[in-house]
């Protein structure tokens, strides 16, 4: 089922006593404040929640109360109680089903309700609540739960900010419209903190990133008369300064910060020969179609995909070739 609304989706889920909340692979703040603030919102109304994601998630968000509490990675004993004690699944913030790992194989065993603001969402649930015009997962997530008159505090509305805040670029990129700005404040007339949400994201960078991002700029390099910037993280990079992939900064942001770069792209190693690709455009190419032929998905302005790979500078060279034909047709 396509073009449903909060409505419907409240409908469904106070058919349920007991429901599944699924995140995407490599979870990102929108991807987590969402879990949380469904899993939150829906225990205020009565109802048993199980969050989970096949993934590791990053220590910075891991800082934030309750996630490390809410929020469940995906094993045996986890896949026992999905079985046996939940019968609805709310995926939350994944476009397709490949993203939410593991997980996608059980599709079938649930009623499935897909919450998602990607433009490239595959509608791969039985119903799907599928809004581009939102800034954030995180922001649908208010409207539901509004909908549902769920009584908010400032926990609550503090989690719910860090989604919307962080998939804006806090209010910066082009997905931030009136609409974000009017939840934003009721969030914060609520209680949420955004001067907390801001430090634990922009003001707690360990020393560590810092020197990772030297290394990373070393390896910068230009294309299409500077039009793409792009650079390379690899596991050896990561172990020198002891940092885990899981909690590696993605640094596509700085290098989309250059002055006459269009699209900036990291290609960063997850696992031995494995890469998640991060793409960002600044004012005018949609990156979503780039890395829709790679297999991804994302925004206009923000998309990624992942590659499998011995031979990563080839790689690295056959994208930057259609990129820059991408930008010149």
């Amino acid at each position: 089922m396509h073009d449903v609304d909060e409505k419907v989706v409240a409908s469904e889920i106070k058919k349920s006593n007991n429901i599944l909340l699924v995140g995407h692979i490599l979870p990102d703040g929108d991807a987590v404040s969402s879990l949380v603030s469904m899993s939150l919102g829906l225990e205020k109304l009565g109802k048993r929640t199980l969050a989970i994601i096949d993934d590791e998630i990053g220590e910075y968000l891991l800082e934030f109360p309750l996630v490390k509490e809410k929020i469940k990675r995906l094993d045996s004993e986890i896949e026992q109680m999905m079985f046996n004690e939940f019968d609805l699944m709310l995926i939350l913030d994944a476009s397709s089903p490949d993203r939410i790992g593991r997980i996608e194989k059980y599709l079938s065993y649930f009623h499935v309700i897909v919450i998602d603001h990607h433009i490239t969402n595959t509608y791969y649930g039985n119903i799907n609540w599928v809004d581009p015009s939102m800034g954030a997962t995180a922001q649908m997530i208010y409207k539901l739960l509004s909908f549902l008159n769920v009584d908010y505090d400032e926990q609550l509305a503090t989690m719910n900010l860090l989604g919307i805040a962080t998939d804006t670029g806090f209010f910066k990129y082009e997905n931030t419209g009136a609409e974000t700005f009017r939840v934003a404040a009721s969030l914060t007339e609520k209680g949420a903190n955004i001067s907390y949400i801001s430090n634990r994201i922009h003001g707690n960078t360990p020393v560590e990133h810092i020197y990772l991002y030297r290394d990373v700029i070393s390896k910068l390099k230009l294309a299409s008369k500077g039009m793409i910037a792009y650079s390379l993280i690899t596991l050896g990079m990561l172990s020198k300064y002891n940092i885990l992939p899981k909690d590696s900064p993605s640094l596509v942001e700085n290098l989309r910060s250059i002055k006459g770069v269009e699209v900036a792209m990291v290609f960063q190693e997850y696992e031995k020969n494995l890469y998640h690709v991060s793409l960002r455009s600044k004012e005018w190419a949609d990156v979503s179609k780039i890395a829709l032929e790679f297999g991804g998905g994302g925004h206009p302005r923000a998309a990624g995909f992942s590659i499998r790979t011995d031979n990563i500078d080839f790689e690295i060279q056959k994208i930057v070739e259609y990129i820059t034909n991408f930008l010149e047709n």
